[in-house]
């Protein structure tokens, strides 16, 4: 096996998680171990050498939890189980250990907001009927409408379509994404109390973390109002109730050193910033600059926003390209509209994978160039590009709810090549994965890349290795050097100096003794093309 990395110079131990490189597993996708077509714990502990030598501090997995799957495994059964078609409780401890041996801590999802209809709680819910116990877990209302025909109020879903489900004897309950996924009362004490006692199970048996997906969603009004757009406080959204919430959580992740990184969608910075007081969440998901569009102007906004939200509360920032949600970065800097948006998404939009390429490429080192964590979504090492799912293989709720004009999510969760000449690019054994990889996919295999000095991963394994090894980079101080327009140029130390050109004509570098590592090659002048990053030793 690869010998453990060294850890990032010298930090406290317990302060790790301020400039990590951590790594986001979608375990369906990651390796198949045991060759029925979907990516499972087996998988990963074989790979964990590649991780390893790749260079990242930890790894973060998607929910791995017993579900119906209905919602990508969001819709979680049973939070203490992992699903078989993943692997055993004993397996999970056993790939958390032999990571830890690595260097690599492990990093779980919490699903606050919701559980999944198979949950034992909402079964006993809709067995025990209205106003019962276990129904006052979830929110169950009458109708409204002279017969309670309709829903009990108007509110819209975090995805398409209706937020309420009518049940057989007449009463409705409140899912804010799928019916399969009803939300859970977080005013109700046995729900704080389970969620609680979930974090000691997963501290207990070695994780150092825990990522909160729809962190700033859990708390609702009690009395459900009808939605009103600009109403304060929101009656579903950033209500003031989770801090509290989430400082009960914060004393059970002290007492094993553990750290959280919430997923909070907020356009309020100050409101953002509450979350990441001394006594809540270490970290949280950085949005504004994941969607940001390729633009010099607006990304140097981005990032000076990001640290002005962080700096009162001295909560390291945290900046991601991708993740299981979004369009691959490779795609998207190659389309028109390089931002991200939801609403935005459709069919058939013209990429030049090309151009992304390149673009992509100068993204990987301004983003690990930035002071703070970093999260990199699997396969973003291997520059893949979001994939074309045949319309009769999409699995993604967000396609169906949507009437089908939605592509889904599916696209940034195809299983990953690792090996070009094997089936399925090296993926499981002969059985198709559960996704299908595209025509070429084995092009982009991490056994060609290795081989190739210019690859998509030689650049990224370059690059997280000088991330550990420079005292100026990771967690700690930038400031912004005089650049031309379309340039972005920042030192993070004396000697450390990042330049990322996305001006349309090649950029004079400033004055430097080395260059330490290029996205791309310079021009015959000695200058910075468009599109390309570089790290110098100034």
């Amino acid at each position: 096996m690869a010998a453990p990395h060294p850890d990032k110079n010298p930090a406290p131990s317990d302060d790790w998680w301020r400039g990590a490189a951590i790594y986001q597993v979608y375990p369906r996708s990651f390796a198949d171990g045991d060759g029925d077509g979907t990516g499972d714990l087996a998988g990963v502990r074989a790979r964990l050498p590649y991780l390893a030598e790749l260079g990242v501090d930890a790894i973060w997995f998607t929910p791995w939890y017993l579900s119906p799957l209905a919602d990508g495994g969001y819709d979680v059964a049973d939070y203490r189980t992992i699903d078989p078609a993943f692997g055993t409780l004993e397996e999970a401890e056993r790939l958390i250990t032999e990571a830890r041996a690595l260097g690599i801590r492990t990093i779980v999802d919490i699903v606050p907001n919701h559980v999944s209809d198979q949950h034992p709680w909402f079964k006993a819910a809709l067995a025990a009927g209205p106003g019962s116990p276990e129904r006052k877990l979830f929110h169950f209302r009458p109708g409204r409408g002279e017969h309670g025909e309709l829903p009990p109020n108007d509110w819209p879903s975090q995805f398409s379509g209706q937020t309420w489900t009518r049940v057989e004897d007449g009463e409705w309950y409140l899912h804010l994404f799928t019916p399969q996924q009803p939300d859970l009362n977080w005013a109700h004490p046995a729900v704080r109390e389970e969620h609680e006692d979930v974090l000691r199970f997963w501290f207990e048996r070695g994780v150092a973390g825990v990522r909160i997906d729809s962190a700033a969603l859990p708390a609702k009004d009690p009395d459900l109002p009808d939605f009103v757009e600009g109403r304060d406080p929101h009656p579903y959204i950033d209500r003031d109730e989770l801090h509290e919430i989430y400082r009960s959580w914060r004393r059970v992740a002290d007492a094993y050193g553990g750290v959280f990184v919430g997923e909070v969608w907020l356009p309020d910075a100050e409101r953002f910033a509450r979350y990441l007081r001394p006594d809540e969440l270490h970290t949280a998901f950085n949005f504004n600059f994941l969607a940001c569009p390729w633009d010099a102007e607006r990304l140097r906004a981005a990032i000076d926003d990001t640290l002005a939200e962080h700096a009162p509360v001295g909560a390291p920032a945290t900046w991601v390209l991708c993740n299981h949600d979004v369009t691959r970065t490779v795609t998207r800097y190659g389309r028109t509209d390089t931002g991200f948006d939801f609403a935005a998404k459709e069919f058939g939009t013209p990429t030049d994978l090309t151009l992304g390429t390149r673009r992509a490429r100068a993204a990987a080192l301004l983003t690990l160039a930035l002071p703070g964590s970093v999260y990199l979504y699997q396969g973003e090492e291997l520059g893949l590009p979001e994939a074309d799912i045949p319309r009769d293989r999409i699995q993604d709720p967000m396609h169906f709810r949507s009437g089908g004009t939605d592509p889904g999510r599916d696209g940034c969760r195809v299983p990953l090549p690792w090996t070009a000449d094997a089936p399925h690019a090296g993926f499981g054994s002969d059985t198709e994965p559960w996704l299908p990889q595209p025509a070429g996919w084995s092009a982009y295999a991490a056994d060609l890349q290795a081989a190739d000095p210019g690859s998509m991963l030689v650049l990224y394994r370059t690059a997280l290795r000088l991330r550990r090894t420079e005292p100026g980079l990771g967690d700690g101080p930038l400031e912004w050097l005089p650049a031309p327009d379309g340039v972005l140029a920042f030192r993070r130390s004396p000697g450390l100096v990042c330049v990322v050109n996305l001006a349309a004509a090649p950029a004079v570098l400033p004055g430097h003794e080395e260059i330490l590592l290029a996205s791309g090659p310079l021009d015959d002048a000695g200058r910075l093309p468009a599109d390309t990053a570089v790290w110098l030793r100034a």
